[in-house]
């Protein structure tokens, strides 16, 4: 309760919101299972049809109050000018689709109905903002919405967005760089011969651990490469002179080279057993039909394995403002958004979801996105997991004794990491 004060949730004039969020947290479970939790914690009481009422009044007013209290926040104790961004899917124990309730891509092979929720993070991995699209909306169209969005929620015109290779499409791109954004995602390891094709011809296809190369790469697969095989020097992208291209980044790492060939020696495995019969025929990379029958497909092999331990990164940053370490580096912060994902899926227990209604839904998604922003700032403050912080601090309990008409509370005995919990989340109740 002391950290939803703190992060300034409690301009949501509403106990009953609170209290949902809080057993949220302690124990994530039903909405009639949640009342057992709060009354286990000495919550003040309350019915299940004023819980039921209270959570319709969970409105869009209530998301935008909350958004704009973690904003807030973020903006206080860290870097709002760089967000990461990735996307996620949510099902539901139903058996029919409806508007926003649809089978789609589901990373997870499930058919039953889901929604894609995208989430926005800062690059500690702080929530800022959330939004949720039908089930099968492709992933790629919805990072734009939820930027521009959180551009008119906040009034910002310029920041860095991060999003994985997912993300890369040459529509998203050019809406980021026309609303003045920057951006820095992944880049498809595909792309790399066209991207790199001054590196191999003049230097081959070797590569010294640790090593960034820094190009160009065009905007859409049918801009010819502006890189001059006749020049030695290495082209360097200029947002003025290569309109039609964005900076690319490569590196290699050799650790990344030698998890690369283990996978890409499985993958030739399987395809000469498939080959020589030993397998299935199904599709099979690098296996390839000549002459009526199956053969292996040398030249692709190879072409890949050139390839192996290379990473590609695509930004619209000129390197005077940011250099490509830099630019890998921020990159790398992505797994500050996974984790929140993870987070949301396990600890907080986002799914499955048993919600009909969109409003139903729409309010379960913001009382997880609260409840993930608490998380984060207790993890932040205390340096532990969630799960630690619970199971520390739930078994203290007051009791309470009466006899005989004189009632006395016994106070828990408050250990030496619960104490070290209770100062960092409130330092106010240090004492």
């Amino acid at each position: 309760a002391s950290a939803y004060t703190r992060l300034g949730f409690d301009v949501v004039d509403d106990r009953v919101f609170r209290d949902l969020v809080i057993a949220r947290l302690i124990e994530p479970t039903s909405k009639v299972d949640s009342l057992r939790v709060l009354a286990e914690c000495g919550a003040e009481p309350f019915s299940y049809k004023t819980l039921q009422r209270h959570l319709a009044g969970v409105t869009q007013v209530t998301r935008d109050q909350i958004a704009t209290a973690c904003f807030e926040y973020a903006l206080t104790s860290g870097d709002v000018s760089l967000v990461l961004y990735d996307v996620t899917t949510l099902y539901f124990e139903a058996e029919n689709e409806d508007a926003l309730r649809k089978v789609g891509y589901s990373k997870e092979r499930r058919v039953d109905p889901q929604i894609v929720v995208g989430l926005l993070v800062d690059r500690q991995g702080f929530p800022l903002e959330i939004g949720c699209f039908e089930g099968n909306h492709a992933e790629t169209r919805t990072i734009v919405p939820i930027i521009r969005q959180f551009q008119a929620r906040h009034g910002i015109a310029d920041m860095v967005v991060v999003a994985d290779a997912g993300m890369l499409s040459a529509r998203n791109l050019t809406a980021l760089d026309e609303a003045g954004l920057r951006f820095i995602v992944g880049s498809r390891v595909t792309k790399a011969p066209s991207d790199l094709a001054h590196h191999f011809h003049w230097h081959g296809d070797a590569f010294s651990d640790g090593q960034i190369i820094d190009t160009i790469t065009p905007r859409h697969a049918n801009t010819k490469p502006v890189a001059d095989l006749h020049r030695r020097d290495a082209p360097r992208w200029d947002p003025g002179e290569h309109p039609g291209c964005w900076r690319a980044i490569w590196a290699y790492s050799r650790k990344r080279a030698v998890r690369d060939g283990k996978t890409l020696t499985a993958q030739e495995n399987r395809a000469v057993a498939v080959i020589e019969g030993e397998k299935r025929p199904h599709p099979t990379r690098f296996v390839t039909r000549a002459g009526g029958k199956n053969v292996l497909n040398t030249s692709a092999l190879e072409a890949t394995r050139r390839l192996v331990g290379l990473k590609g990164y695509v930004t619209n940053i000129p390197a005077t403002i940011m250099g490509p370490g830099e630019v890998i580096s921020s990159y790398h912060d992505l797994w500050h958004v996974e984790q929140s994902f993870r987070m949301s899926k396990t600890d907080l227990q986002a799914r499955p979801m048993f919600h009909h209604q969109r409003d139903a839904i729409e309010a379960h998604l913001t009382i997880v996105f609260t409840a993930l922003a608490i998380a984060r700032y207790m993890q932040n403050a205390t340096g532990l997991s969630l799960k630690k912080i619970i199971q520390t601090l739930r078994p203290l309990r007051t009791a309470r004794i009466a006899i005989n008409g004189a009632t006395q509370d016994f106070p828990p005995e408050i250990t030496a990491d619960a104490q070290h919990i209770i100062t960092a989340i409130n330092p106010a109740m240090g004492h």
